[in-house]
């Protein structure tokens, strides 16, 4: 369980998760959300929205309304802020350390919670996996 004083980052699938209700997750999980974001300590990161907008343009997900208005809404959350793409985390997604995919969103939301210092919430195994070496701090829903 990450310290209270912790930002947590949402991956993609648990951001929409989160926002649609659609997928229950364990109960520290919750608790840890609910605290950060009392605290205005959750972070959605811009490759998230693109990812989103990708998902809905090709079918793969349904939205309750115009994918926009949906993404405005999500990030209008109480202590929720958006992580744009910066020039450092380009460039971090570019070197990470050891050997991790290509898959670009992934290692653009694991360079986002090293250089942040966030723990990256997340189902994805290979970003567990990741995880388990302390190259970044993953919490599993």
């Amino acid at each position: 369980m990450p310290s209270p004083e912790k930002v947590l980052l949402l991956d993609t699938h648990v951001w929409l998760w989160l926002v649609g209700g659609v997928e229950p997750l364990k109960r520290p999980v919750l608790s840890a959300v609910e605290g950060a974001a009392r605290r205005g300590r959750i972070r959605v990161s811009a490759i998230s929205v693109w990812e989103v907008a990708m998902l809905e343009a090709k079918g793969r997900i349904r939205l309750a309304k115009d994918c926009l208005a949906w993404v405005r809404e999500a990030l209008a959350a109480p202590g929720t802020s958006l992580v744009p793409l910066t020039p450092e985390i380009a460039v971090e997604s570019s070197r990470l350390p050891r050997d991790f995919h290509g898959d670009p969103a992934d290692r653009i939301l694991v360079a986002t919670a090293r250089l942040l210092g966030a723990t990256l919430l997340t189902r994805d195994e290979r970003i567990l996996a990741y995880g388990k070496g302390k190259l970044v701090s993953v919490m599993p829903v």
